[in-house]
């Protein structure tokens, strides 16, 4: 998704606004309003059996404004920075070549790319505040480093899964949602480390507890692409119960979980595109699949055998 629509001094004004409003708002809820329970999701979690990669937090800070899946050959085509975990050369220029040569934070040499938003306090300024990505495109305010990053990997509760195809890519969130009416690609999942299992599309206040971010990938593959036009339709989400839709093929469930320790009382909001005014339920995050064939395989192997 390419924007080229240009930044103007009153859209940046609109959007502290809105943050401003946003946070009184917010402040002035009670816990019951702010969350959303998801018990049977809750419960169909617990009983899902898991395969963890461990990429560290990004403490090398490899950020950009770039989109590699999205918007691929295109510098700053995100408008909004993104955090890395994974492969250390995602960019812009990326290919599937390059992607396999690179280093990566991950662990057993998986060089996939898992990416999504930043998170700033927006209360002052950040290095970036006259740069594209940045203050330019209405994103300022100090980027906070994640405390911890989880990248998960489920299996299917009716079917065995097929192993992922190698750089595979996928998104999940819609970035315009605010803009677009907050439609069914919303899939925002805020919450807070001390009330597990419920979630809301709004920014939430955990006080000393982690604000944690949840990312939900589609598992249900068309069998021969490893992209589409629009990034989602090569790979869907399952039906109620968990079966893949009709010409669709079950691939482990990528969950990628984001922990925070925002300062209390201290505001915050993640990057967007100036017209979506950060808002919270425009979360999003991306992956490209760079796993050797033989974690795959073992990845997979796990997930079948603990059925």
């Amino acid at each position: 998704m390419v924007r080229n629509k240009p930044v103007t001094a009153a859209v940046a004004a609109v959007a502290v606004l809105v943050l401003v409003a946003a946070a009184i708002v917010l402040s002035g809820t009670s816990s019951a309003d702010r969350y959303v329970e998801e018990l049977d999701q809750v419960a169909h979690e617990q009983e899902m059996p898991g395969f963890v990669v461990r990429c560290g937090t990004n403490s090398e800070r490899h950020l950009n404004a770039d989109n590699p899946v999205v918007s691929p050959g295109i510098p700053f085509g995100a408008h909004h920075t993104h955090e890395y975990v994974g492969n250390k050369s995602a960019d812009a220029r990326s290919t599937d070549e390059s992607l396999a040569a690179a280093p990566t934070t991950c662990e057993k040499d998986d060089r996939s790319t898992y990416y999504w938003p930043v998170l700033r306090l927006t209360d002052g300024t950040g290095p970036d505040a006259h740069a594209e990505g940045g203050g330019v495109h209405g994103n300022t305010g100090e980027v906070l480093q994640p405390r911890s990053v989880e990248i998960r990997y489920e299996g299917n509760p009716v079917s065995a899964v097929l192993p992922m195809p190698r750089f595979l890519r996928l998104i999940t969130g819609d970035p315009a949602a605010f803009s677009s009416g907050f439609g069914p690609n919303t899939r925002a999942r805020w919450g807070c480390s001390d009330q597990p299992g419920r979630y809301t599309t709004r920014y939430p206040l955990c006080g000393n507890a982690t604000t944690v971010r949840s990312y939900e990938f589609g598992s249900c593959w068309d069998g021969s692409n490893t992209d589409s036009a629009s990034h989602r339709t090569h790979v869907v989400f399952p039906v109620a119960g968990g079966a893949c839709p009709p010409k669709t093929f079950p691939i482990p469930k990528l969950r990628v979980v984001v922990g925070y320790d925002v300062p209390p009382g201290r505001p915050f909001a993640i990057d967007s595109f100036p017209e979506e005014l950060r808002d919270p339920a425009t979360d999003h995050a991306m992956f490209i699949n760079v796993m050797p064939e033989a974690m795959m395989n073992e990845l997979t192997g796990h997930l079948n055998g603990a059925r």
